[in-house]
C-alpha cells in the first residue's frame, strides 16, 4: 500500500468519529441506525478496523453525507463548491451555503444539544427542519417542529432554537439581515390529484 493511500485511510476514522460527535450521536444509537455492531464502530472509529465499502456506505446514509466525504477524496471541478463547515464551542456545525454579504444568507446547521439562552437582533429568519427534532422558542411560545416543518420570524422578537432532545437537529438556516421576508409567488393546496 503506498502512503498517500495509507494516510487517506487512516484518516477516516478521526473523520467518522467527528461526523457522530457533531451529531451528538453514541456508538449505540449509530449501531442500531447502521446494523454495524458497536465494536466495528468503535475499531473503525480508533483505526483499529480499515474501512470497507460495505461499512462506509451504510456510515454515510445515517451521516447524510456523500462518500467522497468520508474518505477525503481530491477535490475536483470548481473550487467554489467546496463547503467549509464552521465548528462551533456547543458541538453544532454551521456549514454556510452562500456568500452574499448584506443579504439573505443560507446555512446548513447541525444543532447539538444545548441550554436554552434567548436572543434578539435585526433581521428575519426561516428554519427547515432536515432531521431530528427541533425546539423553537419565540417569546412566551414554545413549538417542536418536526422534518419537513418550517418556521419563520422576525428576530427582534427574543428567541432559541436547538434539538427538542438529547439528539442533534439538522435545519436549513435563512436569515435575512434587513428584515427580509419571503415573498410566495405561488400557493397551491395539497390536495388529490386529478386521476389520468
Amino acid at each position: 500500500m503506498d502512503e498517500e493511500l495509507a494516510q487517506i485511510l487512516d484518516a477516516i476514522g478521526p473523520r467518522l468519529r467527528a461526523l457522530r460527535h457533531d451529531r451528538g450521536l453514541t456508538l449505540e444509537v449509530l449501531a442500531a441506525e447502521t446494523g454495524i455492531s458497536v465494536s466495528t464502530l468503535s475499531r473503525l472509529e480508533s483505526g483499529g478496523r480499515r474501512p470497507t465499502l460495505d461499512l462506509l456506505i451504510p456510515l454515510a446514509r445515517a451521516h447524510r453525507v456523500a462518500l467522497d466525504q468520508l474518505v477525503a477524496a481530491p477535490a475536483t471541478g470548481d473550487p467554489r463548491v467546496h463547503l467549509a463547515p464552521l465548528r462551533k464551542a456547543e458541538g453544532s456545525v454551521l456549514v454556510p451555503l452562500t456568500q452574499y454579504p448584506g443579504r439573505v444568507q443560507v446555512f446548513k446547521h447541525v444543532l447539538a444539544p444545548r441550554e436554552p439562552r434567548l436572543v434578539t437582533h435585526e433581521g428575519y429568519e426561516w428554519l427547515y427542519v432536515l432531521a431530528g427534532e427541533l425546539r423553537l422558542i419565540l417569546g412566551e411560545h414554545e413549538h417542536t417542529l418536526h422534518p419537513g416543518e418550517v418556521a419563520e420570524f422576525d428576530t427582534s422578537e427574543p428567541h432559541w432554537f436547538g434539538p427538542a432532545g438529547t439528539t442533534a437537529a439538522e435545519i436549513l438556516h435563512l436569515f435575512g439581515p434587513r428584515g427580509d421576508q419571503a415573498v410566495v409567488r405561488t400557493g397551491r393546496k395539497a390536495g388529490p390529484r386529478p386521476e389520468s
